[in-house]
């Protein structure tokens, strides 16, 4: 190989590197994911009082099997709304009931998690730290992206600032600003230290359930549990 002729690509057109990386980066996931999550932070402080709504984001709590991550929550008097964002796109099927939804972009359909059950093991987790009872919890489901539901949704899954009108819908107290004092600082003094480590550790437990998952056990008769 010519090694000149390489150097001189590289000397020409070495801008081209950190604009492939950036590319690179704005597609992974986990750009995805925290760009959704900006979304709805950021509409939550512009659409929603915040002398009534407290916004947490990014809470991270210790469970029996490892930790769960959740995206937001808002606590108020008229409940503690527990918001998982997906950022995606192309056509949504799915319900509530469902294990599974469905992503149909073009031809390619992909399947994942019915975002409802993996919120509710957060608003349980959540539940149990600050001690409130279930009618004083909210799940809320937020699609940002360019994505369309092709099925009917609950009201609780919602696209782009669907949230925002479904929490505002809620106008019965069921906290009182004591509560909501005392929840904030519950959530506080029990969420794990927002920082890389604990993202880290909270994707590799998340790694290691998968795995487990598809590996289930054998029974004598040779067939796999169900």
């Amino acid at each position: 190989m010519d090694l000149s002729l390489v150097h001189n690509l590289i000397a020409n057109f070495w801008y081209l590197l950190p604009l492939a990386l950036m590319v690179a980066v704005i597609r992974s996931p986990w750009f995805k994911g925290k760009f959704g999550e900006f979304l709805v932070n950021f509409s939550a402080k512009w659409f929603l009082d915040q002398s009534r709504y407290h916004l947490i984001k990014n809470v991270t709590l210790p469970t029996e099997d490892g930790t769960t991550q959740i995206d937001h929550v808002l606590v108020s008097e008229f409940g503690v709304f527990v918001v998982e964002t997906k950022n995606m796109k192309g056509w949504i099927f799915g319900g509530p009931q469902q294990r599974f939804w469905t992503q149909k972009i073009y031809r390619s359909n992909h399947r994942f998690q019915n975002p409802l059950h993996q919120n509710y093991k957060h608003v349980k987790t959540l539940q149990t730290l600050v001690g409130l009872g279930d009618h004083q919890m909210r799940s809320v489901v937020v699609f940002v992206g360019d994505s369309t539901f092709k099925t009917p949704m609950p009201e609780n899954v919602t696209e782009g600032l669907g949230y925002v009108r479904y929490v505002k819908a809620h106008r019965e107290l069921v906290l009182s600003r004591a509560q909501v004092d005392e929840v904030r600082k519950k959530v506080a003094a029990g969420r794990l230290k927002d920082s890389f480590s604990t993202d880290r550790a909270h994707i590799r437990h998340l790694k290691e359930a998968v795995a487990t998952r598809k590996v289930a056990p054998i029974h004598r008769s040779g067939r796999k549990f169900q």
